[in-house]
């Protein structure tokens, strides 16, 4: 896996409309020029939020990668959840290294966040 590599395409689409052009425009010319696996590929593309996540893409860059896919914030946190479920645990990255203990443990901190707002 090149979690590196996801986190600085998602960073470079998130800064840079040039790279968000020629990601539209071509989006495979755009992955080449990253050392990524098809599953990140496939994810970034779709996008897939939930996989992306479970990958280890760190939440700040994940909440804008959304946010520029007109992906709302409910559905945003619905979809890491659902990415729990459907891939099992985070596997690299800051959110591995917190010990969750599956969806229950999210869905409980996803609840409280919710709750401070």
């Amino acid at each position: 896996m090149s979690l590196y590599q996801v986190q600085k395409l998602i960073y470079e689409l998130n800064r840079d409309p040039r790279t968000r052009e020629r990601f539209s425009a071509g989006r495979d010319a755009v992955l080449a020029e990253y050392q990524l696996t098809d599953e990140e590929k496939g994810a970034l593309t779709k996008p897939d939020i939930g996989l992306l996540y479970v990958l280890g893409v760190n939440g700040q860059l994940l909440m804008h990668f959304a946010a520029l896919h007109k992906i709302e914030w409910p559905d945003y946190l619905e979809r890491m959840r659902q990415g729990l479920k459907d891939h099992g645990q985070v596997r690299e990255g800051v959110y591995a290294a917190t010990g969750y203990e599956g969806v229950e443990a999210h869905d409980a901190r996803l609840k409280n966040e919710r709750e401070k707002r």
